[in-house]
């Protein structure tokens, strides 16, 4: 007979751990240990590595998933190997091979003709091997069910590219890219556009929006530290809202502020606004301002401040 399985008691934890995620978890997976290592209430990603996919994986516990929506839309930094010459069914090295064809020669004239092509403004077919979903269905099901689906090309911007050779017939890219671009379609695309067709070998993710590899921890890590260094490794909330145009507010526009309330003042309009009140300084929350007036956006709750507040403490 199995023992009963310990339950574990959940508590309010609040910040943003940066995980180098490691290869072959998926970032769901990762997420899960996280909480359950935290004992945390509430958690969730910013934005999916594929399991072969290792870096930058910011995990939102507690008050920062409120926020975790800006990190979805910043841009991304990776480094990927494109094989050249070998086509697969996924576009990495998962797929089965489904096409092989000899690498031509490549000079520096060649891979700077690439980089122009492929730099900048870009229409982006996404790959059947995605999470994306047409009429309810994720396109990996489709895949998986020996279909393929018309798929509607995307606005992507390529913002750096770097191409070098690593290799007799590998390419090690670098890319800054916007939300949504698929790194194996581009490495897929530079492929075709050589003649011989390629997949990714490996993808890392160096940077997500401000944060970067550098200072990221490792699953292992995270899992060898106690329970106080592990809740010590986590960003505070406001380290989501880098940029953010700052107000404070006194303890009674503050209290208003928290209810839902518009406030007036001399502010200059702003899109993007983090929210503090000044006695004691703390979060209340996003906003913005047009027209001399602050209007609420994502707002913690009253106990969220609290518990803040006394974490800090």
């Amino acid at each position: 007979m199995n023992a009963p399985r310990t339950r574990v008691q959940r508590r309010p934890v609040h910040g943003v751990l940066l995980l180098d995620k490691p290869l072959g978890l998926s970032s769901n997976n990762a997420l899960q240990k996280c909480k359950w290592l935290l004992r945390a209430e509430k958690a969730g990603h910013t934005g999916t590595l594929d399991p072969l996919a290792t870096g930058v994986l910011p995990l939102c516990f507690g008050a920062a998933t409120k926020f975790s929506q800006l990190q979805l839309e910043a841009d991304k930094t990776y480094e990927a190997t494109i094989r050249l010459g070998v086509k697969t069914s996924t576009g990495d090295a998962e797929g089965d091979v489904i096409e092989q064809r000899e690498v031509p020669a490549i000079d520096a004239a060649a891979l700077a003709q690439l980089v122009q092509r492929f730099s900048g403004a870009q229409r982006q077919i996404p790959p059947m091997h995605s999470a994306l979903k047409k009429d309810g269905k994720a396109l990996y099901e489709y895949a998986r069910a020996g279909e393929e689906v018309e798929r509607e090309a995307r606005n992507v911007v390529i913002h750096d590219l770097s191409l070098a050779p690593s290799g007799p017939s590998e390419l090690r890219m670098v890319a800054r890219v916007s939300k949504g671009t698929y790194i194996r379609t581009l490495g897929e695309d530079i492929g075709a556009a050589l003649g011989c067709g390629g997949h990714l070998t490996s993808l890392r993710r160096t940077a997500t929006g401000q944060f970067e590899i550098a200072r990221c921890v490792t699953l292992d890590a995270f899992e060898a530290m106690d329970e106080g260094a592990r809740v010590s490794a986590l960003l505070p909330v406001d380290s989501l809202l880098e940029g953010h145009t700052h107000v404070t507010l006194d303890p009674d526009n503050a209290g208003r502020f928290l209810s839902g309330l518009r406030r007036r003042g001399d502010w200059l309009d702003a899109e993007q606004v983090a929210v503090y009140g000044d006695s004691p300084r703390a979060l209340l929350g996003t906003a913005h301002a047009k027209g001399g007036e602050l209007i609420p956006g994502r707002l913690l709750s009253p106990p969220e401040v609290e518990q803040i507040l006394e974490s800090n403490t």
